[in-house]
């Protein structure tokens, strides 16, 4: 039953587009090694390299939204090597295209203040995403941010098309969050 199983979710990430998949404990170590797995993905399929480079941004963004906002985080791991947390990240082609959607917990409290950031970015043309860029490297960051509070905008200036985003509320005083960009 294991290997039978086991295919079938390897056939269908397969048939669904998927050239890179990871779920679980995610830290910088870790986002490294995938990155260095798909940038040799990326190679091997001879991707633009104005592609592969705006492909990687984004997987290195989103993978960094998880290790920082992710609800779901290894205790005391801070101090010996960086934040731990937990999370999805998935690279792939849809109809021609590249895409990277990831997947963490999030407290309940901060999922209504992000479906608003993500909803105002969603709605900018590409030149009023330059300006807001430009405006919020100016300024301090967010309260609460553990950046700059640019990598949701620099995930939509990157992308070809609006960011698409969901949550899914879990009860216990957290949401699934979902982030969805196109190249």
């Amino acid at each position: 039953m294991l290997a039978r199983d086991f295919k079938s979710f390897f056939e269908t990430s397969k048939r669904n587009g998927i050239i890179l998949s990871f779920g679980g404990d995610i830290s910088e170590n870790v986002l490294f090694s995938l990155g260095e797995v798909l940038k040799l993905r990326m190679i091997q399929g001879e991707t633009d390299a104005t592609i592969a480079k705006r492909v990687f941004s984004i997987f290195v963004e989103q993978a960094q939204n998880i290790i920082r906002y992710s609800a779901d985080k290894l205790p005391g791991a801070k101090a010996s090597c960086g934040m731990i947390s937990a999370g999805m990240i998935v690279v792939g082609v849809e109809n021609a295209r590249f895409f990277v959607v990831c997947g963490n917990e999030v407290p309940k409290a901060d999922a209504s203040v992000l479906h608003e950031r993500l909803d105002h970015i969603a709605g900018m043309s590409s030149e009023e995403l330059k300006r807001f860029y430009r405006e919020k490297l100016r300024q301090p960051p967010d309260e609460g941010s553990l950046g700059g509070s640019i990598g949701l905008i620099e995930i939509a200036r990157r992308s070809s098309a609006p960011v698409e985003f969901d949550f899914h509320d879990l009860g216990d005083e957290r949401s699934l969050f979902c982030l969805k960009a196109y190249i």
